[in-house]
């Protein structure tokens, strides 16, 4: 497994995927990439030489904000939405989605497992709930 920017990419797959393990990298990105260094597309990241991946590396930290930088940067931005006072910054704050979908029913992913409310169902869960 090639390391490139302190990340392991995956060696067996070819060389658009692999980069995409980068955070910060997608497929266009990284066919971008391929493209202005003219590397072989359907190479596998395991043959390429140290050249090839400082290369790699040398037009990552260059051209591109990624890996840790980019994190920061997007906290950053969550960071200000919040203390601004906006309507995102807010549902930030309260871990609800921030694009408008509903949340009624889905938003699991935001909201976390589902919880319970109200009566409580079947003889042993209500004489545990009364224990409590």
């Amino acid at each position: 497994m090639p390391r490139v920017m302190g990340i392991d990419i995956p060696g067996r797959k070819r060389l658009p995927y692999s980069l995409r393990y980068i955070y910060g990298v997608g497929p266009k990105r990284a066919n971008d990439i391929i493209e202005r260094l003219r590397l072989d597309p359907a190479k596998k990241a395991d043959d390429l030489s140290a050249d090839e991946i400082g290369a790699i590396t040398k037009l990552l930290q260059s051209e591109y904000v990624i890996e840790g930088d980019l994190r920061r940067e997007v906290q950053a931005n969550i960071r200000r939405l919040i203390s601004i006072g906006s309507n995102r910054g807010y549902r930030h704050r309260l871990g609800l989605p921030t694009r408008g979908q509903r949340t009624k029913t889905n938003a699991r992913t935001r909201k976390g497992g589902k919880r319970t409310v109200g009566a409580v169902r079947g003889k042993e869960a209500r004489s545990d709930a009364k224990n409590k």
